[in-house]
C-alpha cells in the first residue's frame, strides 16, 4: 500500500472516490494503484501528485520496512543505566 498516498488523502481529507472522479478516472483503477496491484503511467503519477499537492516521488514512496512499535514495557537496551531507563 502507498501510505504517503493515503496519509496526502487524509491531510487534504479527499475521499479516494472523489479524487477519481475529479480526475475522471475509474475508482476501481485508483484503488488498485494505491494498493499496488496496477501501476499507474508517468502522466498519471504527474496528475495525481498535482491534484494532491505533493510531490510525486514522495506520494509513490514504497514502504518495504516498517518499523515495529515500541513499548514501554520492552526491556531496556544492554548498559543502559537505571536512571536512563526511567527517563
Amino acid at each position: 500500500m502507498l501510505v504517503n498516498f493515503k496519509a496526502a488523502l487524509a491531510v487534504r481529507q479527499i475521499k479516494q472516490i472523489d479524487l477519481a472522479l475529479k480526475l475522471k478516472i475509474d475508482p476501481t483503477f485508483l484503488s488498485q494503484v494505491i494498493n499496488q496491484r496496477r501501476g499507474a503511467d508517468p502522466s498519471l503519477r504527474a496528475r495525481l501528485a498535482t491534484a494532491l499537492q505533493a510531490d510525486e516521488a514522495w506520494l509513490f514512496k514504497t514502504v518495504s520496512n516498517i518499523p515495529r512499535r515500541t513499548t514501554c514495557l520492552e526491556p531496556a537496551p544492554v548498559g543502559m543505566s537505571r536512571a536512563a531507563r526511567r527517563g
